[in-house]
């Protein structure tokens, strides 16, 4: 085999532009349980079509009616990208593939054969000789069909260089105008993998009339890397899908492969057609109707790609973004980053995150808040916001507290009556009592009534859940009228009882302040 010559000055102009080929459609379906319905993938084509993919690999179109008619609809829809349909080394798949690309405005048939040793001596059953047959045999009929032809060696990471290069300079000679060199099986490493593209392209006659193409699944979780390492050794064509779905361990993720390209120019100096901002809505919508979730700690799209719950890494964010982020959430469609309210969260955070709900607390009120939030986030895995304003709020309403409650155990059950034993700090002094009702929470006012005499009357009692789960909060409202006088009062807790008991201590406190307000006013009459 010859030595490629120069590439010609057209095809320099375009050395540095990476095409995005994006295959959610095709192999992303593949990926058990994530199957489309035809709206589905219309709606899929609309938005990779928006988020600008260079081609979209819009399916199978000889496995099933179905496939062959969303490949048909897409192909007319679809404005600015290609649009690809695969297809097997057999005539029949040839065929139908190209009828179904045949009123996009850029058509493409993508053909495919195995030509590694395990595969063809296991699978295909051939001798290399007949697959070369078969490679000329096919891309020609392809051809014949559309302009645009992309071939794919299935399995080339276990091929041989020598064998691989024949199979490539047949597919270029029969008019294939892309090459692809998948790692079918997610087996190589970048270095491995980089080398193999070398090779194909030093050795191959007339490499250079065609782009070679990338296709890597993450079996050993590479895909990305070795995409990378392929642009480096010239791959002008990148096969991803959203999120890396797709068969087995999944593709190269779309959203990693370009913010690798964005983020690190200085390395990867090259151009591509994607709108960075997209990505998010992309990742949302395939996710929502393939109904896979994507995990927490995925790069990029994650739910937590731009979160942060170390103290330590939210004092850095807080004063400058650059110190823990790469990459501004805005860059990827997504509106900011997030500080997580955990029990890792320090000082200066749990104050901004005061300011972002619109609370200016004094050093005194600042730490009181600040020791309560600490000793929920020990109790509760996530904290809301709501969480926050319950605490903040609560902690405003009690600091002037005459009483406060210190403990209270109930015993509750089927088996009645039902008792509370409450401690209750009344004006410096800790008084206990133990009671009965008729319910866990009669039984705890009931104790407070034992405590504080009163004549007032439950005018409300209401509970809700602050978040969602069941270690929410429970936000409790109780309202007491005496006399013509009404007054509220709230408590918040995980647990509803505590919460109850610290809403009616509060509003029983209010009412003993308006009864003294009124007396100062009688006698001074």
């Amino acid at each position: 085999m010859s030595t490629k010559s120069d590439k010609p000055e057209a095809a320099k102009a375009n050395a540095d532009r990476v095409l995005i080929f994006d295959t959610t459609l095709r192999d992303g379906e593949q990926c058990p349980g994530a199957t489309m319905n035809f709206e589905e993938k219309l709606e899929v084509a609309d938005c990779l079509d928006a988020l600008g993919v260079d081609i979209i690999e819009a399916g199978f179109p000889i496995a099933s009616d179905g496939d062959f008619e969303a490949v048909s609809a897409i192909s007319k829809r679809v404005k600015k990208a290609t649009v690809a349909g695969l297809a097997r080394a057999i005539f029949a798949d040839i065929d139908r593939a190209g009828e179904a690309v045949r009123h996009a405005q850029r058509g493409r048939i993508h053909t495919f054969v195995s030509t590694s040793p395990i595969h063809l001596a296991h699978q295909m059953r051939k001798t290399e000789a007949e697959v070369l047959e078969i490679i000329t045999a096919t891309v020609t009929r392809a051809r014949n069909l559309v302009e645009d032809v992309e071939w794919s060696a299935m399995d080339a990471t276990r091929t041989s260089i020598d064998y691989l290069c024949r199979c490539v300079e047949a597919a270029i000679k029969a008019g294939a105008t892309t090459i692809n060199l998948p790692d079918t099986v997610g087996y190589a490493t970048p270095e491995e993998y980089a080398g193999m593209f070398r090779a194909v392209r030093e050795r191959v006659a007339q490499s250079d009339k065609a782009i070679f193409s990338t296709h890597c699944h993450d079996d050993l979780g590479l895909a990305v890397a070795n995409s990378i390492a392929a642009m480096a050794a010239g791959a002008r064509q990148i096969e991803c899908t959203i999120n890396g779905i797709g068969e087995r361990a999944g593709n190269a993720a779309l959203e990693e492969v370009v913010m690798a390209m964005r983020t690190r120019r200085d390395l990867l100096p090259y151009d591509y057609g994607i709108d960075t901002t997209l990505l998010s809505r992309a990742s949302k919508l395939v996710s929502a109707v393939t109904n896979f979730p994507v995990q927490y700690n995925k790069a990029i799209v994650g739910r937590n790609a731009f979160a942060h719950e170390s103290g330590i890494h939210q004092d850095g964010i807080l004063k400058y973004q650059q110190t823990y982020e790469i990459m501004t959430p805005e860059s990827v469609g997504v509106s900011k980053s997030s500080l997580v309210m955990g029990k890792h969260s320090g000082r200066n955070a749990f104050r901004s995150k005061l300011k972002e709900l619109g609370y200016e607390l004094g050093e005194n009120a600042l730490e009181n808040a600040f020791l309560r939030f600490k000793s929920l986030a020990d109790r509760k895995k996530q904290i809301y916001d709501e969480d926050i304003e319950a605490i903040v709020d609560e902690g405003i309403a009690h600091m002037h507290d005459r009483m406060k409650v210190v403990a209270l155990t109930v015993i509750a059950g089927t088996m009645g009556p039902q008792s509370a034993t409450l401690t209750l700090d009344i004006e410096g002094t800790e008084h206990t009592v133990q009671a009965i009702g008729n319910g866990p929470v009669d039984a705890t006012f009931n104790a407070i009534k034992m405590l504080v005499p009163h004549e007032a009357k439950l005018d409300l009692y209401q509970v809700h859940a602050v978040t969602e789960g069941t270690d929410a909060q429970a936000k409790v409202t109780v309202r007491l009228e005496e006399g013509g006088y009404m007054v509220t009062g709230r408590g918040a807790e995980t647990d509803t009882l505590v919460a109850s008991a610290r809403a009616y201590v509060y509003a029983l406190t209010r009412l003993m302040v308006k009864r003294q307000k009124t007396a100062r006013v009688q006698q001074a009459i």
